[in-house]
């Protein structure tokens, strides 16, 4: 009798498993799917995100899709409840979709605030994935306000297209053997592009003023040595205060940005001004006269020279290439 028993067992979980194997449809549904963006603000360099408002619409025949519960935003922080609006036209389900949502963004601040961010925003369905559906894109539909302004950015580019989103694991499906799922997914992709000349001069005049203040010391006597050193390092000063101002409104990065490279050659000219004070005080101090003003009118128009000139070359590397 067990052994009849554990037959029928075995019987009934094949044909179980049969059933689900045979439920993955041969072609996938198809969705069509568009977006209109309304607003893309509170931009927040530190805490990675921004909050983006748009439209988001499905338009299908599956009456099993669900789509007003079951869309999902995987870059997304938060997601507020959305607006939803569903009617049938022609036979077809259209769900429309009023959004709101705070999106993680991992900003590229090598060239702040020279920079160039890439935004992209995935859509995609919680339970059904590319076996069961796919989505084409209603790119004639989607678009952006053309009353939206991104404060301080110029929107460059702005297109929608389909992707896959690849899990390394298949949840648990017994029908899938290869241990992986793959999600179709509708991505809007922006390309904002900063209007940096007027951030540039607020976030760097604090770092150059503090240099030209360090560089006044060369046209102070010689025999003043206590002016000579207290003004180029009260710059230095300022310049370091100037640079944890920044990186305050930075996210933290192993990167060398251009804001520490900028920075880095104040400290370093700094340095090279105190050095040179030093140096030519000491000549003066054992009556080498000429020799210590040659140095500090030479030495002094080299260095503040060489400083403009490495300044000009790594701002136009990051603004124009």
């Amino acid at each position: 009798m067990a052994f009849i028993k554990n037959k029928i067992i075995l019987l009934i979980t094949s044909f179980v498993i049969s059933i689900q194997l045979q439920a993955i449809p041969t072609h996938p549904d198809t969705v069509k799917v568009g977006s209109y963006i309304l607003s893309l603000h509170d931009i927040n360099f530190h805490d990675k995100e921004y909050t983006m408002r748009f439209w988001l619409w499905f338009l299908y025949n599956n009456k099993d899709f669900d789509f007003t519960n079951q869309v999902e935003l995987p870059n997304a922080k938060s997601l507020e409840k959305p607006e939803v609006q569903v009617d049938t036209i022609n036979g077809k389900t259209w769900v429309l979709m009023k959004m709101k949502s705070v999106m993680k963004q991992s900003w590229n601040v090598n060239d702040y605030p020279f920079d160039e961010q890439h935004i992209n925003v995935s859509v995609e369905n919680t339970l059904y994935d590319k076996n069961w559906l796919v989505f084409e894109v209603d790119s004639l539909g989607s678009n952006f306000a053309p009353t939206m302004n991104v404060d301080g950015w110029k929107i460059k580019d702005f297109k929608v297209m389909r992707g896959v989103n690849e899990y390394q694991t298949a949840f648990g499906d017994p029908r899938v053997h290869n241990n992986k799922a793959d999600y179709d997914t509708f991505n809007i992709k922006m390309t904002l592009e900063r209007n940096a000349m007027g951030l540039f001069m607020k976030i760097f005049l604090g770092m150059y003023i503090a240099f030209f203040i360090g560089s006044i010391s060369f046209f102070i006597d010689l025999k003043e040595t206590e002016s000579r050193f207290a003004l180029p390092v009260g710059g230095l000063f300022a310049a370091v205060g100037n640079k944890y101002i920044i990186d305050s409104l930075l996210p933290e990065t192993s990167e060398y940005t251009l804001v520490d490279t900028l920075h880095s050659i104040t400290f370093l000219f700094i340095f090279f001004t105190i050095f040179l004070n030093a140096y030519c005080i000491k000549l003066y101090e054992h009556n080498k006269l000429s020799k210590a003003f040659a140095s500090n009118y030479y030495g002094s128009r080299i260095m503040i020279g060489s400083y403009l000139i490495l300044n000009i070359f790594f701002v136009s590397m990051a603004a124009f290439f």
